[in-house]
């Protein structure tokens, strides 16, 4: 597992922080290092299965793994939930990206991903937004609202696991999702963080196939 705690995100130019974790596509742990002087890795770290935004971005991801892969970029996932419980889901929706679990969140704030209380302030904020990223939704509804919406939209019934999942989270506030390209050297060459250039409105998105080919591009 990841052991430091950044207050900021990691930023490019500096060095990704290590991790193991179990490994959904198969046995054993999957570092981080592994990766090293192989190939550049995009790895995008989540928010647990119960996140209908994680879910479709993920299933984004899997197919965008594969335009990276024939520009010689690897590509991985961490998902905020029970390897078990991933690897039920992952069997039932097949993924082309390697994928590891991490339920107690130690690789986002290993990457100093954001985890904003929802006080009274942003609670009346978030009242007034309204959103539809995977735009899924016939029109944009109040973010509160946005989850359960998309729910109903894609047919999925929450478990006992991601009730826990998103009940464990939410008792420091709302993990934030993110980005962050790699070279071969472990050394992060671009990020995007989920809220950082929108604020609220900006909750949910996930970067378009153009986007992460284009960061991947820049990278030469």
């Amino acid at each position: 597992m990841t052991q430091s705690e950044r207050s900021s995100p990691v930023q490019p130019g500096e060095k990704a922080p290590d991790f193991s974790l179990p490994a959904v596509h198969q046995d054993g742990l999957l570092s981080l290092a592994s990766y090293a002087g192989r190939a550049p890795l995009l790895l995008a770290i989540f928010r647990g299965l119960y996140c209908p935004f994680c879910r479709r971005a993920l299933a984004q991801f899997g197919g965008t793994s594969e335009k990276l892969r024939k520009l010689g970029v690897e590509s991985l996932a961490v998902v905020a939930t029970e390897v078990d419980n991933a690897r039920i889901y992952f069997k039932l929706r097949p993924s082309k990206v390697a994928i590891v679990a991490d339920p107690a969140c130690m690789t986002h704030r290993a990457f100093g991903l954001p985890q904003p209380a929802m006080d009274e302030q942003a609670l009346k904020a978030a009242e007034a937004i309204r959103i539809n990223p995977t735009g899924e939704l016939a029109q944009p509804v109040p973010l509160l609202q946005a989850a359960e919406a998309l729910d109903k939209v894609q047919g999925y019934h929450k478990t006992a696991v991601d009730t826990r999942d998103n009940a464990r989270q939410m008792e420091h506030g709302v993990q934030l999702k993110g980005q962050f390209l790699l070279d071969r050297d472990g050394i992060v060459r671009w990020a995007n963080i989920e809220c950082a250039k929108e604020g609220l409105p900006g909750f949910g998105k996930f970067p378009t196939d153009e986007e992460l080919v284009g960061a991947v591009q820049a990278l030469g």
